[in-house]
């Protein structure tokens, strides 16, 4: 069997085998073209794979300068691939089976905003909205629409990615609650509890006519389609320049800053990893190291040197 036809027996088994989202599916098709296409390894029957040969291709990622977590996953669609082979009995043994593959990450702290730098981003945001003087044009629409995506960014912690697939059934304005969908299709809920935040997307709302529109999506773009990822980002790049604003902030930041600023307030971490929708607490825990605004708090008035005096004995 050549690579090609093996190739989409595994897509189909991923699609209606494995039930995998549209998303992985795709990383999963970008991942298994590059390594099919490296020195027409399309042209090869699977059974001539061997160690060796991925040692090559392994050596040719690392030469693109990926990121080791790229590299990471790459490798593991690739070692998926082989593995539903030897479980159908087309080759004998996966070669990575007699690889020693060590990849490490470097482990990065995830950037944060401050509690001042979000509100200075919102006050602008609030202050250009009040002074608008062309209410009936599309860039207040606009206007209205980007501050409802910052509020709920930074409100509820989802995911970019999260909040452009948000689909208007699965939001509850009145209730307060929105449901998301996040990795594997997990389902999570989230409230919004602030009376502004419902009051701003009241307006979207409102303004978009969202619930009589033919999109289901929440967020739209001009022409009524979903609004994408890359969209958002560019949006916050230029709030966020328009502000004064140094720091470059990703919505990521949002999602960040929401964990962190919670567990300064003392919130358990457990809540949050349901918040974040995070199906490990390891994962969670990487927001404990930088809360060190926390940390300094608790030494500052909890640690037992405090009680020492030795000036007054």
């Amino acid at each position: 069997m050549l690579l090609t036809e093996a190739i989409k027996g595994f897509k189909f088994h991923c699609e209606f085998e494995k039930n995998l989202s549209s998303k992985t599916l795709q990383a999963y098709h970008i991942d298994l073209n590059q390594f099919k296409e490296f020195k027409n390894y399309q042209n090869m029957d699977i059974k001539e794979f061997d160690k060796n040969i991925l040692k090559e291709y392994v050596q040719n990622l690392y030469g693109l300068n990926l990121k080791a977590k790229t590299i990471k996953r790459k490798l593991a669609v690739i070692k998926a691939f082989f593995n539903y082979l030897e479980f159908d009995e087309e080759i004998i043994i996966n070669p990575f089976r007699k690889m020693n593959l060590s990849i490490k990450e470097p482990k990065m702290l995830p950037k944060t905003m401050e509690l001042k730098e979000i509100r200075k981003l919102l006050k602008y945001l609030y202050t250009l909205k009040e002074n608008f003087k062309y209410l009936e044009r599309y860039s207040y629409k606009a206007l209205l629409r980007d501050i409802t995506v910052i509020e709920i960014l930074f409100s509820t912690g989802i995911r970019v990615s999260e909040l452009c697939s948000l689909e208007k059934n699965n939001v509850n304005l009145q209730a307060g609650i929105i449901k998301i969908f996040g990795k594997g299709s997990k389902e999570r809920i989230i409230h919004i509890c602030d009376s502004e935040v419902k009051k701003q997307i009241k307006e979207y709302l409102d303004s978009f006519k969202i619930y009589s529109s033919e999109s289901e999506y929440f967020f739209v773009n001009r022409l009524g389609n979903m609004l994408s990822e890359q969209s958002v980002r560019l949006m916050i790049h230029k709030y966020q320049k328009l502000s004064g604003l140094s720091k470059y902030i990703t919505p990521h930041m949002f999602r960040h800053s929401f964990a962190t600023l919670l567990l300064e307030e003392g919130v358990d971490i457990r809540y949050i990893q349901h918040m974040l929708g995070h199906s490990s607490i390891s994962t969670t825990q990487i927001y404990t190291q930088v809360n060190m605004k926390q940390q300094k708090k608790i030494l500052d008035t909890k640690h037992p040197r405090r009680h020492f005096n030795f000036v007054d004995e």
